[in-house]
C-alpha cells in the first residue's frame, strides 16, 4: 500500500469516529483531497486508492493537472473544486475547468463565473467564502452581507449555491475551534429560513476536522494529512 492510500485509510478512520460522535451518517460527508503543490502522480496514488474529489488553489497549477489526470485516467470520473483566492481576470478558466468553487465573497466574481461557465458543462456548484473570524487579513464575505449576496448569487442562471466556506484562525483547543464553525452553521440556517435552499458546509481542514464534523461540516478539506507536509518554491 502506498503512503497516500495509507494516510487515506487514516483520515478516514478519523472521520467515521467524529461521524459516530456527532451520530452522523458517514455518508453525509465528502473528503476533499487538497492536492495543490502537489504533483499530478500523487494525484493518481490517490485516485488508485479510491479518492474521487480533488481541491486546487493555484489556477494555472490546478487546470494543468486536471489535464494530466484525466489523460492518465480518461474512464475515472472525478471532480475538482476551486478552493483558493479569486481574481476578476481569472474567472473564465475557473468556470471551464472546475465542477465547484468555495471562495465566492463577491457578487462581481459570482456573475462573471456565470457568463463564462460553458453551457455543456451545467451548472457551477458556489460556496460563499465568510471571514468567520473576523480576521482583516482574511478573505470572505463579512456575516452581515451574506444573506444579500446568497440572495443575489442564487438568482444567476448558470451556478447553482450550495453553501458557504470559512477557513477559521487558527485553535488548538479542541473545544474552541468549535465555536466559528457553530457560528457559520446558524448562518447557514438564516440562509435557509430566508427561503434560499443550501445544502453545504465546507469548513474543516486536517488540524480541526473532528471539531468542524460536531458542528455539521458536509466538506472537509484535508490536503497534509493525505499528501504528506508541503514545500512552497
Amino acid at each position: 500500500m502506498s503512503t497516500i492510500a495509507g494516510n487515506l485509510q487514516a483520515v478516514e478512520a478519523t472521520i467515521q469516529t467524529a461521524c459516530q460522535a456527532a451520530a452522523r451518517s458517514r455518508s453525509t460527508v465528502q473528503l476533499l483531497a487538497v492536492s495543490k503543490t502537489f504533483p499530478p502522480e500523487a494525484v493518481l496514488e490517490a485516485v488508485d486508492a479510491g479518492q474521487r474529489a480533488f481541491g486546487e488553489n493555484y489556477l494555472q497549477e490546478g487546470v494543468d493537472k486536471i489535464a494530466a489526470v484525466a489523460k492518465a485516467r480518461p474512464d475515472t470520473p472525478l471532480e475538482w473544486h476551486f478552493i483558493g483566492p479569486i481574481q476578476s481576470n481569472k474567472t473564465r478558466p475557473i468556470a471551464t475547468h472546475f465542477d465547484w468553487v468555495h471562495t465566492v465573497e463577491r457578487l462581481k466574481i459570482a456573475q462573471r463565473l456565470s457568463e463564462q461557465r460553458p453551457a455543456e458543462r451545467g451548472p457551477l456548484n458556489i460556496c460563499l467564502q465568510v471571514n468567520i473570524s473576523g480576521e482583516a487579513t482574511k478573505s470572505g464575505a463579512h456575516p452581515s452581507e451574506l444573506l444579500a449576496l446568497a440572495r443575489e448569487v442564487s438568482q444567476l442562471p448558470n451556478l447553482r449555491l450550495r453553501g458557504l466556506m470559512a477557513i477559521p484562525e487558527p485553535e488548538d483547543d479542541p473545544e474552541l475551534q468549535r465555536v466559528p464553525f457553530a457560528k457559520l452553521r446558524a448562518l447557514a440556517q438564516e440562509v435557509i429560513d430566508a427561503g434560499i435552499f443550501i445544502d453545504t458546509l465546507s469548513m474543516g481542514m486536517s488540524g480541526d476536522l473532528r471539531a468542524a464534523l460536531l458542528e455539521g461540516s458536509t466538506i472537509v478539506r484535508v490536503g497534509s494529512a493525505i499528501f504528506g507536509s508541503r514545500t512552497y518554491e
